[in-house]
């Protein structure tokens, strides 16, 4: 089965792992702008970061026929240095046009500080202006809760936020429904001691249904799985999920979300939107 990771920082990781996905059935990835390791000092290395998603990723990920797309910002674990910050949100229009990017993220919080927020709405503000897509990244552990509810009412308290255009990602248990019941779509990160295994993402699933959630996962810096979404497609099957099911979490569902960016183009070989698969 044919699958698609939706959020993944393949800057950080081999071109080995780019043949392991082909391998597994990898269509698709999409990464967005992360932590490069380490705090960037100024714009300047944003603006190269930003070149290297939207312009030699794409070109890394074609030799092993995988499709990669891109979401621009600075991350929440940057956001505290609100100047820096600005000076970043002003370079992005410049790659907005760029036919790979698929909007703002991921954007959000990390440690639930003002300085975050701030920053947080200030990407808000710029994608309601530009009417772009938005991928949110919820805090870890102890924060992610309050974290959530943080986001949740932002993105409620600005009118001009569409929530079919979100995607709430790193949701878990006890933070999903904030997401699916406001109307955004939502990812299950499958990533170790921190977000999901894809047992835990199995029973969100088997708990809300299959309807605007996504799995993906989030490989980056830390111990993390470029092929966590093969092994959630496993843990669905053994336990007796129909294809049509899984098809529609680790395919259809992120297909049918980057369908809504400003710069998508069908590709000759999806499906349909609203179309069923056949096996």
């Amino acid at each position: 089965m044919n699958y698609i990771d939706p959020h993944i920082h393949m800057v950080s990781r081999t071109t080995d792992d780019y043949q392991r996905m082909a391998y597994a059935g990898c269509a698709a990835i999409s990464e967005p702008a992360f932590w490069a390791g380490f705090d960037r000092g100024t714009a300047a290395g944003f603006h190269d970061y930003f070149r290297q998603l939207t312009q030699y990723e794409p070109k890394r990920a074609a030799q092993f026929h995988i499709r990669h797309y891109s979401w621009l910002c600075i991350n929440a674990k940057e956001a505290e240095n609100v100047s820096l910050s600005r000076e970043v949100i002003a370079l992005i229009p410049e790659f907005l046009k760029e036919p790979t990017v698929l909007g703002i993220g991921e954007i959000g919080l990390n440690k639930n500080t003002r300085n975050e927020a701030t920053v947080f709405q200030e990407h808000l503000d710029l994608a309601a202006k530009t009417d772009e897509l938005v991928l949110i990244h919820t805090p870890h552990l102890e924060d992610k809760l309050k974290g959530t509810r943080m986001i949740v009412d932002m993105l409620k308290g600005d009118s001009r936020v569409k929530p079919h255009r979100v995607c709430v990602d790193h949701v878990e248990e006890h933070t999903v429904r904030l997401a699916l019941d406001n109307g955004f779509w939502c990812g299950m990160t499958l990533y170790p001691t921190t977000k999901c295994t894809p047992a835990r993402a199995c029973d969100i699933i088997e708990m809300v249904g299959t309807d605007r959630i996504m799995a993906n996962s989030a490989g980056d810096w830390g111990k993390s799985d470029p092929l966590a979404v093969p092994e959630l497609i496993q843990e669905m099957r053994r336990r007796g999920h129909p294809e049509a099911a899984v098809r529609k979490v680790v395919y259809e569902n992120p297909l049918n979300f980057w369908r809504q960016a400003n710069n998508w183009v069908e590709w000759a070989d999806a499906p349909a939107a609203g179309a069923k698969a056949g096996y």
